[in-house]
């Protein structure tokens, strides 16, 4: 048993010697039994609950061109493998098209990558094995040169060569920090070109309205009418003006409708509850888990009498009687000074009357002229006058009447298009700063996660636990390997919900832009606090050594390289642990919708009325904000560690992870979840620009590591390739990102041959599927879902409808009778 501290001190800890081949066997078994019960569990309900597990394939008619996957128990594997990128397009759209190329340009470079290590990188390792790390901590500030075999030959012996210059292994690192640079690059270019490509003749092949459409702001005060900015666009002989929507003050009127959502779940909740029913007919595609009935007698209705207006309160037909046992609801209502005082009222009265007198002020304020904003939406007659807009400075002041791409008409946040300008800004930057304060706060969060790394930091907190540890392998082994990785995946779950919900409160105009900032804040996440702050924090033997000379380490900014190459060294189990527990562990989880499977039965307990239950079956969102960032971070690690020792282990479990998670997300984008926003496909110019982020650092990690084993040399032959890296991701920016922004007329006049990325739909209209309409024509994912859309406030002309019951047949106020649908009755 080991339980002398002065080892710990000394920094001679198994920690990061012979216990981690054992540690990672451990990680294999337990991700591998995870994800395999998670597959055989997905592959057992899929054809048994295709309500949840083709959901996007039964409620989307955009998902008609995709073919029937079997119901045998492995035979929907082929099938999905088979699926061309054209059936992708034509589907999920360009997002999803995108968001897969970047899983396949990180399978590409890892093969390479791969192969390298283990023809080349490991049998040079295996042939000059590395000494043992100093034994003190002191030893880091003059580190000691790593014993290694020199091959000078006789003429260079006899002209006096310096050993610096002789051939060794450690020249391997300069060729393959050149090689795998340049491949990186080369990826980059090439992925980026036919991106590039695809998205020009898909997106100049279509003429949704967000297309055609402007988002023109900083319009001037005598400008803020729709004819005078009809006017001054059409003056600009770019095209003509279809309509123009100014965006006004609408914040009464949301409010109100905002007010009337709240209280028709009330009213419906209230009726619910004094009918007494709250069962609503389950298909059996659906979770198979049974709303219990509440107690009480039934409803008897009889359908031929009933007549009931909900929203006025006439008489009730005569025939129909509530049974004695249940009374009307009742809801509580405060008053008075300070709302201290409260009564008692007849809850569906109540909840009716104010329904009733929302719909009289929203019908009012829908007359009323609100006050105009600098902002609007500009619809031209063809995607080539508005691209052309968009390109071009249309006035000479700065800051306004700026054209830029618009939103999708289901993507506007219509409340912040009102919100003024300064109050945009100031949100923007209050929550810059929260995020600071929360990059504090993860920071000292993952002190405790990465002491936990190493059982020498527990012996200063716990020496007990850190006793027993020693004494008993496969726990420390759990402690020191499994636990920190599932904390930091745990953290890495829940944080994106947090930045999440800050993104939607900066104000932005459409969700595609939280959607963007949900990835950029994300990512600085995984990146700075788990990827460099993690590996700070697990650079030394003990935690608390390392507080006490942290100012001393830093002080000298030579030792900072040679700081993070030793401490990525030492975690590259920690990182092969983790990589194998989101590959083989959880992507089969997320196969198989875990979070869908544990929420379901919660909501189903919280559900009472049809609405409610209309809202459980909702084909889930698929968010990239939540699942892009890890995977750059996974592909940046793979790729800092492609050099160094071990290094074919990081980039075997990465190419599992990227095959796999290819194959995950395929499934999910296609047949199981929804992508709502405009499909644009910018996306991938975020990835491309921190996978550039990510060579640097590899680059800086390859000249650490010759720094530490003193080819300083060497290790200042790596700066032109920095160098040369900040220029390439200059020049890439420059050539590549405007036609990621915008669409070129060349693309457009060329559009009227292409058929790319539009869905085969003759059998839209089935047997099978009575209830779908037939397009006319072949239309994009894009065309598909803005058919109809125009840029208008859903508060000005939404419907008023009415609420929701069950088996009962109500009257609206026009005297026409509601109907039914499975079991529900909509007034």
């Amino acid at each position: 048993m080991k339980n002398d501290t002065d080892t710990c001190k000394s920094g001679l800890d198994d920690v990061w010697g012979t216990a981690r081949p054992r540690d990672t066997r451990i990680q294999i078994y337990v991700s591998v039994a995870l994800g395999l019960g998670a597959f055989l569990t997905f592959c057992f309900l899929r054809p048994r609950w295709k309500g949840l597990y083709a959901a996007r394939k039964k409620q989307s008619d955009r998902a008609t061109a995709l073919p029937e996957l079997p119901d045998s128990f492995f035979g929907w594997i082929l099938p999905l493998w088979r699926i061309t990128e054209e059936q992708l397009l034509s589907s999920a759209g360009l997002d999803a098209y995108v968001y897969l190329a970047f899983f396949k340009m990180a399978i590409k470079f890892l093969i390479v990558t791969l192969f390298f290590a283990l023809v080349v990188i490991k049998p040079v390792h295996d042939a000059n094995p590395k000494k043992a790390p100093p034994s003190t901590l002191s030893t880091f500030n003059a580190p000691a040169p790593l014993e290694r075999i020199e091959t000078r030959s006789n003429w260079a012996t006899q002209i006096g060569i310096a050993a610096e210059y002789t051939t060794d292994y450690l020249w391997m690192y300069l060729v393959f920090a050149y090689l795998f640079t340049a491949l990186a690059m080369y990826l980059i270019v090439s992925e980026t070109r036919k991106v590039i490509e695809v998205r020009q003749e898909y997106l100049g092949s279509q003429t949704t309205i967000t297309d055609r459409t402007i988002r023109l702001s900083g319009i001037p005060l005598e400008l803020r009418s729709e004819d005078k900015i009809k006017e001054f666009i059409e003056e600009l002989e770019i095209g003509k003006v279809e309509s123009v929507t100014l965006c006004r003050n609408w914040k009464d009127l949301d409010d109100r409708v905002a007010q009337r959502k709240t209280i028709l779940r009330k009213l419906e909740e209230a009726w619910t509850v004094y009918l007494g029913k709250r069962r609503v007919e389950r298909s059996l595609e659906t979770l198979p888990v049974v709303q219990p009935q509440p107690p009480g007698p039934e409803v008897s209705l009889d359908d031929d009498n009933e007549t009931s207006n909900l929203l006025n309160n006439t008489e009730r037909d005569p025939d129909y009687t509530i049974p004695y046992a249940r009374q009307r609801p009742i809801a509580k209502i405060w008053y008075g000074r300070f709302t201290l005082c409260f009564g008692n009222v007849d809850a569906i009265n109540y909840y009716e009357e104010k329904l009733r007198r929302l719909d009289e002020d929203i019908g009012n304020l829908r007359k009323k002229n609100f006050e105009a904003t600098p902002l609007a939406f500009v619809t031209m007659d063809s995607v080539a006058s508005a691209q052309m807009a968009i390109q071009a400075v249309l006035d000479s002041s700065p800051l306004q009447l700026l054209a830029n791409s618009s939103p999708a008409p289901s993507d506007v946040v219509w409340p912040n298009t009102y919100l003024p300008r300064s109050k945009r800004m100031i949100r923007a930057w209050s929550i810059t700063a929260v995020i600071g304060l929360l990059s504090v706060f993860w920071t000292i969060l993952l002190v405790p996660i990465a002491g936990a790394l190493n059982t020498c930091s527990i012996h200063e907190v716990w020496p007990g636990l850190a006793n027993a540890l020693d004494a008993h392998e496969v726990l420390r082994s759990i402690v020191n390997t499994q636990l920190p990785t599932l904390a930091i995946t745990l953290l890495n779950v829940a944080v994106p919900y947090v930045y999440d919900w800050l993104s939607n409160l900066q104000g932005m105009i459409s969700q595609g832009d939280v959607e963007l900032s949900v990835i950029s804040k994300n990512f600085f996440f995984t990146f700075f606090n788990f990827f460099i702050v993690f590996t700070t924090l697990g650079t030394v033997s003990g935690l608390f050594d390392m507080l006490d000379q942290v100012g001393k380490r830093f002080s000298n900014a030579t030792l900072i390289a040679t700081l993070v190459a030793k401490s990525l060294e030492k975690l590259l189990w920690f990182y092969t642990n983790f990589i194998i527990l989101q590959g083989f562990g959880l992507f089969p989880l997320r196969l198989m919708e875990f979070g869908a499977l544990t929420l379901y039965p919660i909501n189903l307990i919280g559900a009472k009325t049809p609405r409610d239950y209309a809202e459980l079956v909702q084909p889930p969102v698929f968010s990239y904000g939540f699942f892009l960032p890890q995977t750059i971070l996974i592909f940046i690690i793979c790729m800092v560690y492609s050099v160094l020792r071990e290094s074919w282990m990081v980039l075997l479990t990465g190419l599992a992870y990227f095959m796999i998670g290819h194959f995950v997300h395929k499934y999910q984008l296609l047949y199981a979840m929804e992508h709502r926003q405009h499909s644009t496909g910018k996306g991938w110019m975020m990835m491309c620009d921190r996978v550039i982020v990510g060579m640097v650092l590899f680059q800086l990690t390859l000249a650490g590591q010759l720094a530490l084993q003193q080819a300083f040399k060497r290790a200042v032959l790596i700066a032109p390739l920095v160098f040369g890296t900040l220029w390439f991701g200059y020049i890439y920016s420059r050539t590549y990102r405007p036609l990621m922004k915008f669409i070129a007329l060349r693309s457009l006049r060329r559009a009227e041959h292409s058929d790319l990325g539009r869905a085969v739909q003759e059998d839209a209209f089935s047997p099978e599927h009575p209830y779908r309409q037939a397009p006319a024509g072949r239309q994009t994912l894009d065309e598909a879902r803005e058919s109809g859309l125009r840029f208008e406030n859903p508060s000005l002309i939404m419907p008023l409808g009415g609420i929701w019951i069950v088996n009962k047949r109500a009257r609206s106020e026009n005297g026409s009778t509601a109907h039914s649908i499975d079991g529900e009755l909509e007034v």
